[in-house]
This record gives C-alpha cells, structure tokens and sequence, in this order.
C-alpha cells in the first residue's frame, strides 16, 4: 500500500461510525448467538470440520448477521462477496456466479457469497443460486429478518441450514458498549470518560437488542459533549437516544408475531401483557380497524357465552373507534383489551360450529323432520308437513318434540362465567323436554 493509499485508508476509517469500527474481527470478539455460536455448538462445530455449507441466517437488526457472515469467510478461508437484495439483481448475481467458479477453477478456493436481505429476492433469482450451491462453487449466506419459510423458496431452504439469531441481551449491550469504551484503536478508549452505572444500563434496556443503535446513541452522547473527561450522566444517554423503534412492522413477520402475542395473552387472561402488546401495535403504526376486527373475533371465540357482553363491546368498540380515530380511540381499545382479558373464557361455541360443520361434511346428511317443515302454503299437509307444536303454549316454553332427528351434542357449555347458568338451564331443558315426550 502506498502511503497515498495508507493515509485515504486511515481517512475511511475516521469517517466510519463507531458501530462500524466495532464490528468483531474475529470470532472471539463476536457477542452473542451463544446457542450456536459457542464452543461444542453446531454451527462452530461445522467450521472447525470445514464442513459449513450454505446457511440462513433469520432475526432482527442489530443482532450480528453481516458481520458474522464476513467472520464465517475469515475463518472458512473463503472469498467473501457481498450482494443486496434490495440493489442487486440477476446480473450481479450471475457476475458473481461466474467469479466464483473461476476461483473455485484456479486457486481451488470457494467463494462464501453474503446476500442481504435475501427474502427481496423473488423465486427466479433465488433459483439461479440453486445449482452453484448445490455443486458447493459458492457457500451462501443468506439474511433476513423475515420468516424463512414464508419468504424463501423450499428448494433452498432444503439445502441450506436455518439459524435464529435472537435478540442481544442487556449483558450482551453491556459488553459491547464497554469494549467501544476501552478499545483504544477502534473504540473510544483514547477520550477520558466516566460511564455511570445507571447510564450504561439505560442504553443496554432501550436498545431493544440492537448493537447498532445502542453504538450509535453511545457516540452521540460522547462526540457532542465538549467536556474533558465526559461524564455520561443517565440523562446524557436519554438524550442521546432516538424515538424507540418497536420493532413492528405492519407488512413483515412481526405483524404476525405481535397480534399473536396480543391475542394469546387475551385469551390467557393477562390484562398487563395484552395492554403491552396493544401499545407495540399502536406504537408501530398499526391500522386501527385492524385491531378492532380481531377483538370482533376473539369476543365471539374466545369468550363467547360464559360472557355474553363482550361481543357488543367488541362491536361497540370498532364504531367508536371509527367516529373518533386516533389517538383518542386508543382509550377505547385499551378499555376493550383489559375487559375481554379479564373476562370468562369459553370456546364451546367455537368448538360447536366446527364440530356441526365437521358433521355436514363428514357425516350424511340429516334430513328436516317434517313437523319442522315449512307449512305455509297449501298443499303443505299433504306433503306431511304438520306436528308442530308451538313452544309458547306449553309450560316454560318447551314443547315434547325433536328438533333435529337424530341424537346429537355440540354445544358444551362450561362452568365459567354466565355459561354455568347456561349449562344448568340445559340441562332443565333437556329433562323437561324427556318428560313431556315420555
């Protein structure tokens, strides 16, 4: 390198962030993805045998995904190429392709192949990468922070192997920020600075393990204090941090996982997680009438008859939610989530539609009796239609007659809620009706 080269070089590095001249050069700098990064674990078991192969790589931002690939190159010997879903296409691809078998050809080297953000690829140019991986030309990596299975193609999924990068934990964000404090070559360890205890935890928490941002909020706080030595206060750390990204995004997996987590947790009969799940949606943008239907759905669902209210407030809740939008119909969602949480549960009703369903399918089918047949018009009596009897005139309403013809049970009322009565009322319906046919 010459010493223009050298001293453009060293400009580079200056003008990179900390997040970046952070990134670990080795794997023992690597934090985090312990439950296949560690020693004895699959995926470093594959690298010390040599034995890597094309691999998926599945989590949120922040979490190590390019950088881990870059170490995976390192330590693998490979030529690492790079390529974005996002702005590359099929002729980058195909160029790269082609660089990597001459390689292979001449120096005997793969090519390990990084492609970020691969789930923006469609299924055709995820097939052109089928054949060289499958020939071993090129070890692909793949990232996305999308489910694997919904966004890439099954041929490839087959052949490669799928690891779940998780969230860095707070101890993970510790370690980080306090090597950036101490490394005097690529960190922050030249500048004299005082970290509180209180501070370094507060961008630990509000980094929703994401490496990057809580770098980034770190060297905020340092480069646009003038103090010497800086003393970085917990109120430092709170002004250097942005707007809370949430991590949910309306059109991705997350939508997905978060109204799951928020009807799961309905349905539980947790009011304190439902209300945090409701707030991430919120939070994220969420379309309002989206939530509101699913509430619609779970009243009838979930709670049904053990409280029969929880409908029409669902119901109530949408229309309200209409005439007033946001922000004042979060009021609203919040007095809807914590009563449908709090509430009895019971799916009999659920459970009763798709088993009668199941029979209607399944089973032959059940012909009307005919003193429930329709006899309004003439000509009725002769077909047979006559034998009702009108329930009103009998004692409590319940006539001796079958209103089905055969000799079956869906509906199961529970012993929670208004469904206790319910089931008692059956079952005095149930007897009456016997006595009166007997």
């Amino acid at each position: 390198m010459s010493i223009f080269e050298a001293f453009e070089a060293e400009n580079r590095k200056k003008a990179q962030p900390l997040a970046a001249r952070m990134r670990p050069r080795t794997l023992a700098e690597f934090v985090g993805q312990e439950d296949f990064l560690a020693p004895g674990k699959l995926l470093r078991r594959l690298l010390e045998a040599d034995r890597l192969g094309s691999v998926i790589f599945f989590g949120p931002p922040g979490t190590g995904k390019t950088t881990l690939a870059k170490l995976l190159a390192v330590e693998s010997h490979a030529d690492f190429r790079q390529l974005s879903a996002v702005t590359n296409g099929v002729k980058e691809l195909r160029e790269v392709l082609a660089h990597a078998e001459d390689t292979v050809a001449a120096e005997g080297r793969r090519t390990l192949l990084f492609v970020d953000e691969i789930h923006r690829f469609n299924k055709a140019q995820q097939d052109v990468l089928l054949p060289d991986v499958e020939e071993g030309v090129v070890t692909l990596v793949g990232a996305t922070t999308e489910n694997p299975f919904f966004t890439v193609n099954n041929a490839l999924l087959s052949r490669s192997r799928l690891f779940q990068f998780h969230q860095l934990t707070v101890e993970n964000i510790k370690t980080i920020l306090k090597n950036a404090l101490t490394d005097t070559e690529r960190g922050l360890g030249r500048m004299k600075i005082e970290m509180d205890d209180d501070a370094l935890e507060y961008l630990a928490q509000t980094c929703d393990g994401d490496a990057r941002r809580a770098l980034s909020a770190l060297e905020i706080g340092v480069l646009s204090t003038f103090a010497n030595p800086i003393h970085f206060t917990v109120e430092m750390a709170a002004e250097s941090v942005q707007r809370r990204i949430t991590g949910h995004d309306r059109d991705g997996d997350a939508h997905y996982d978060i109204i799951s987590a928020l009807i799961k947790s309905v349905r539980g009969s947790d009011p304190d997680a439902a209300i945090y799940w409701l707030a991430r949606m919120l939070e994220g943008g969420e379309e309002v009438r989206f939530l509101a239907r699913r509430l619609i759905i779970l009243a009838s669902e979930d709670i049904g008859n053990a409280d029969p209210h929880a409908l029409p407030l669902a119901v109530a809740c949408a229309q309200a939610c209409e005439m007033i939008g946001l922000p004042e119909c979060q009021l609203t969602l919040a007095q809807t989530v914590t009563y449908l949480a709090s509430a009895p549960k019971s799916n009999s009703a659920t459970n009763a539609i798709f088993a009668a369903r199941k029979d209607v399918q399944e089973r032959e089918a059940v012909a009307v009796p005919k003193h429930l047949r329709d006899a309004h018009y003439a000509g009725s009596k002769q077909l047979g239609h006559e034998g009702y009897q009108y329930a009103h005139d009998f004692p409590d309403a319940i006539a001796p007659q079958d209103y089905l013809g055969v000799d079956r049970r869906y509906y199961f009322p529970t012993e929670r809620g208004e469904e206790r009565e319910i089931s008692a009322r059956l079952a005095f319906i149930r007897a009456r009706r016997t006595e009166n046919l007997e």
